[in-house]
């Protein structure tokens, strides 16, 4: 007897299945809970089998059968997606859904304008853009919810591939007040005397923390945030010192206050920026298509908006 399920049906139940919340899952994949309760309702129907544990005010929790249930899903729906790569590979063409990651701290800034060209010209891409933090990315990419991430080279796993783009020094934003934003450069350890503005999220904290460890220092932290924009208007209104290593594309913050940039000296590692994929990516016609293009845009001489030598900015280099 046929069948009567889609892969539409199976792509909602892995998505409950890994958010363990059909709201959660709705809004992951943009539809609405009805939907994909409905999905959920007709594969139990279908299969004769109980997926999900209802437990109320905790979610839903996959059943043993359930479990091994999604394991095969993800498979039918990975080997779904290969057709669409065969079909590009047999026509010549570069065309189907494209899921592209991007790390949450400069996604405003590097993303919307690469997909902007990369759309116009491989018109026949449904691109799809999610922002995310380092790991929310390696498990992403790890269960091909995310076919290919924009990142820096910080913690990747043995089984992912990086393909670096461009290096990207540290800097510590000052307040235009601030006593050392006259300098021409400034070290972890005359920072460490002043209230620090930390960008908190998993792996960049230890990244900035790791520039005042080595010296056998503390900072002192007086403010966590994990948005930069937010940093950066907490640095400017005198909050504290910030870093990072994505230069904004103007001397403001959000808020409208002028921000002062000075390179960091000492034992700080720079941070490349580029490309994160599963094994076997290059494959796909359409992500080998968008590494292509993601080479050619974003260079030490031309990079979309990231502003490597920015004009105005006090202490820029």
């Amino acid at each position: 007897m046929a069948l009567r399920i889609t892969l539409r049906q199976l792509e909602y139940f892995v998505a409950v299945g890994e958010c363990g919340s059909i709201a959660l899952a709705a809004e992951k994949v943009n539809v609405s809970s009805p939907s994909i309760s409905s999905a959920i309702s007709q594969l139990e129907a279908e299969f004769g089998l109980q997926l999900f544990i209802r437990r109320h005010a905790h979610g839903l929790s996959l059943t043993q059968g359930g479990a091994r249930f999604m394991d095969t899903a993800r498979e039918v729906l990975e080997r779904a997606g290969a057709l669409n790569d065969l079909a590009n590979d047999i026509t010549g063409k570069v065309r189907g859904p494209l899921n592209v990651g991007c790390l949450v701290t400069f996604a405003q800034i590097v993303l919307p304008q690469l997909r902007r060209s990369f759309v116009d010209t491989y018109p026949e891409i449904q691109f799809h853009q999610f922002e995310r933090d380092q790991q929310e990315l390696f498990d992403a990419l790890r269960s091909a919810r995310l076919d290919i991430a924009l990142t820096y080279d910080l913690n990747v796993p043995a089984d992912l591939e990086f393909l670096p783009l461009i290096d990207l020094p540290p800097f510590a934003l000052l307040n235009e007040t601030h006593e050392l934003a006259h300098l021409e450069s400034v070290s972890p350890a005359e920072l460490s005397d002043y209230p620090m503005v930390l960008l908190d999220l998993p792996m960049s904290s230890e990244y900035f923390l790791s520039f005042f460890t080595k010296l056998g220092i503390s900072p002192m932290i007086e403010e966590r945030t994990r948005d930069i924009a937010v940093m950066r208007s907490l640095v400017a209104n005198g909050f504290g010192y910030g870093l990072a290593n994505i230069r904004p594309v103007t001397e403001l913050a959000p808020d409208g206050r002028k921000l002062c940039l000075v390179p960091l000296t000492g034992p700080v590692r720079t941070l490349k920026l580029g490309l994160l994929m599963s094994e076997g990516a290059r494959n796909s016609r359409s992500i080998r298509a968008f590494i292509e293009h993601a080479t050619a845009r974003i260079t030490p001489d031309n990079a979309p908006g990231l502003q490597l030598r920015p004009k105005g900015l006090r202490h820029a280099f």
